[in-house]
């Protein structure tokens, strides 16, 4: 059964288009207007090996805030809605990932509640067009929506564009394997025996 999902969310700020298959191979196709926004997202992609579609139209002649924070709400729930019922997967998910001088851990937990926490501290305003306090707030929109655990922290590094690329990767990774199966799995892992 396919694990995928196609979400449509249109406000007056902003228009988000997400399709997101969790088996996929790694194929993105980004736009949010942002380009160092879209450089994270293809890492996710290409990392996770989802295949993943995203196409923003926000009011950027504001500020970046309103369509960072939307396509994290729709990226969440797209996850949500590809993972199902859960029922196999390994739920929990970690990953250390290195990049150059910076060292990132995410551990994440399909659990079906929303938990947000992060050490990683930016030094410079923006990368690029990108201002850098919208990590937060993309990372925060995406756990609630897809309403999972998780948790990001900066072990080492000094460049920015680094910490937010290995943090972005790291996320891949983790929920690569969170949302993987075990065939010791047979139903959900959860002592109630629901993760919703």
């Amino acid at each position: 059964m396919a694990r995928e999902a196609e979400i449509r969310r249109t406000t007056g700020e902003t228009d988000v288009f997400v399709q997101l298959n969790l088996d996929g191979s790694g194929k993105a196709d980004i736009d949010t207007g942002i380009g160092f926004f879209n450089h994270m997202l293809d890492a996710f992609a290409r990392h996770g090996f989802f295949d993943l579609t995203v196409h923003v139209k926000g009011d950027l002649d504001v500020d970046t805030h309103h369509t960072v924070e939307d396509t994290g709400i729709v990226l969440g729930e797209a996850i949500g809605r590809a993972a199902g019922d859960k029922r196999g997967i390994r739920r929990y998910g970690s990953f250390i990932l290195p990049m150059d001088e910076a060292l990132v851990l995410c551990a994440v937990d399909l659990c079906g509640r929303a938990s947000y926490v992060s050490s990683v501290r930016y030094t410079a305003e923006r990368i690029g067009e990108f201002e850098t306090e919208m990590f937060d707030e993309f990372f925060l929109a995406l756990a609630q929506n897809a309403r999972m655990n998780l948790h990001l922290r900066e072990l080492a590094g000094v460049n920015n564009h680094h910490l937010a690329e290995a943090s972005f990767k790291a996320l891949a990774k983790a929920l690569d394997e969170a949302t993987s199966f075990d065939p010791r799995i047979t139903d959900v892992l959860s002592t109630k025996g629901s993760l919703a």
